[in-house]
């Protein structure tokens, strides 16, 4: 990519940031509040719904690459899927947002932009095993992204519980990605990624340290599902051997505190779904962690996640499956001082 190519890139994305934080600011003013709860960490009410500019400038961005992008075009009826289910997801996600809808009425809600995005073709096709090559996995495939889509969608939607925790972690995923994208050919995702970012980074300066207005669902579901949607993007990267391992990597934090907290919420008999306050990130906090420190923490992890997903994509294809496994690591030793500090604390009951 010439380095004009690249300046016109930063332009647009200059402004998408400038909309992205235009509409934060008139989201801030429209009020929609989010009340303190048991549940919750802040302790005021504060305005909700900033992931509306997060959407906006993500809408208007895939609107432009779709006329007039032509090097990073999927084929229309994936381009036309991503469209259709990112204004689905968010549609969904706002109404969330001024309802409070149930858990199951979500739930089934965002089925429904997983399956507009997999009725278009994009889906996990084939898997680039070391060695054998590209292996077909069939019917297979479209469950395991369906799965994938719904869990990660509402992966990000638990983890925005502190100032800055979901969007930071987004971000940096975003701009791991977009690299890895403009490295390999893959540009679609190097695009879609870059609009995600901005409206991140238009949103973030009001988020943290201190937040002015919250992502909301709206924020949150719909940078979720994104993300979910480039792993399956990034699962078809020419010559990067399994490549659908590298959004796992970059949000290793995220899906591991998840995974771990509704694990150990079936183990001891509770309702998985029930809102809660027993996620790692929330026990820290509870037990006197400073938020802000949690939160740079996370940001750590996905920034340590993007750097497995660059020795990855270097190792030679016998190391392959094993460098994911490095994700997990600093995630025992987050579990390990999270139990300790609990327990030092008192502090007894997670859920």
């Amino acid at each position: 990519m010439t380095i004009a190519a690249v300046l016109r890139h930063l332009e647009f994305a200059a402004l998408l940031v400038l909309l992205s934080a235009a509409t934060v600011r008139m989201m801030i003013a429209a009020r929609v509040m989010d009340t303190p709860a048991a549940r919750k960490a802040h302790h005021r009410p504060t305005p909700k719904g900033g992931g509306v500019g997060v959407v906006l400038a993500f809408l208007v961005g895939i609107g432009v690459l779709y006329q007039f992008a032509a090097f990073a075009r999927l084929a229309d009826p994936y381009f036309r899927g991503v469209i259709e289910a990112s204004v689905a997801i968010a549609v969904v996600a706002f109404l969330d947002d001024l309802f409070d809808w149930p858990f199951t009425v979500k739930l089934g809600a965002q089925l429904l932009a997983a399956l507009i995005a997999v009725s278009s073709g994009l889906y996990v096709m084939n898997l680039n095993i070391p060695y054998l090559g590209a292996l077909p996995v069939g019917w297979l495939g479209i469950a395991a992204t369906l799965a994938w889509i719904l869990f990660t969608t509402n992966a990000m939607n638990f983890i925005d519980g502190l100032n800055g925790l979901a969007s930071g972690v987004a971000l940096i995923a975003c701009l791991f990605l977009g690299f890895i994208g403009e490295q390999h050919g893959g540009w679609f995702a190097y695009a879609a990624s870059g609009l995600l970012a901005a409206g991140l980074a238009g949103f973030l300066p009001f988020n943290f340290p201190q937040a002015r207005i919250f992502l909301g669902d709206v924020g949150s579901q719909f940078c979720g599902f994104i993300l979910a949607v480039l792993a399956v993007v990034a699962s078809r990267f020419d010559g990067v051997e399994l490549s659908f391992l590298l959004m796992p990597m970059l949000l290793s934090g995220v899906l591991f505190d998840v995974a771990f907290t509704l694990v150990r919420r079936a183990l001891d008999g509770e309702a998985v779904i029930r809102p809660h306050r027993g996620h790692l990130y929330q026990v820290a906090q509870r037990s006197g962690l400073p938020a802000t420190k949690i939160t740079l923490l996370h940001w750590g992890f996905a920034g340590f996640g993007g750097v497995c997903c660059l020795v990855f994509i270097a190792a030679p294809s016998a190391w392959k499956p094993i460098v994911p496994f490095a994700t997990l690591l600093p995630q025992a030793a987050w579990l390990w001082f999270v139990v300790r500090r609990a327990r030092a604390t008192g502090l007894r009951r997670w859920g």
